[in-house]
């Protein structure tokens, strides 16, 4: 293992952040790109920005995945209560499954429309959906509620990440922190 027992590895760290910041760029840029009356080579660069990052998140989310089945997570510390132990593994699961929904609905959303994703396009990657107006608007759909959902959890995550940096200062954010390496 590439961690103590008591910090994510820096590998464990630079997923996490990296993922994090590719993550908080897409939600205003997706939240600005269907806005009505937006110039439209701002839509066009926000809509590119958002699709091609959504592979990118997915491509990190499955690294992270197998890094973290070969590489366990460090154990939560003693001093916290089961309950917050409980709400910690049940929201990195959530955080998990929407950050692989997300980017799944986004790709059937956009292919099944008969929409470019630029960069996988690029390398002659082909459609993996068949053309559908029905099956575009349940992942559109999909997309969206998932994206509430998404965002739910972030702000519980980092406003438990803060308490435990700024309130509590009981060693839980500097597991993760800083983002590469100890």
């Amino acid at each position: 293992m590439n961690h103590s027992s008591t910090g994510y590895s820096g590998t464990a760290r630079a997923l996490h952040w990296i993922i994090a910041v590719l993550v908080l760029l897409m939600i205003p840029a997706g939240i600005v790109m269907v806005q009505q009356g937006l110039s439209r080579p701002l839509q066009n660069t926000l809509f590119v920005f958002h699709k091609n990052t959504g592979v990118i998140v997915f491509l990190l989310m499955v690294l992270r995945l197998t890094y973290r089945q070969i590489n366990r997570p460090p154990d939560l510390p003693d001093h916290l209560p089961g309950w917050q132990r409980r709400a910690a593994n049940l929201s990195h699961r959530a955080l998990y499954v929407l950050l692989f929904i997300m980017p799944i609905s986004g790709y059937v959303r956009v292919k099944a429309g008969r929409f470019p994703i630029e960069g996988l396009d690029a390398l002659g990657i082909g459609t993996f959906v068949p053309a559908s107006k029905a099956l575009a608007s349940v992942a559109q759909t999909v997309h969206f509620v998932t994206a509430f959902a998404l965002v739910a959890v972030l702000l519980l995550h980092v406003g438990a990440a803060l308490q435990h940096a700024v309130l509590r200062r009981d060693g839980v954010f500097s597991r993760m922190w800083p983002p590469f390496g100890h």
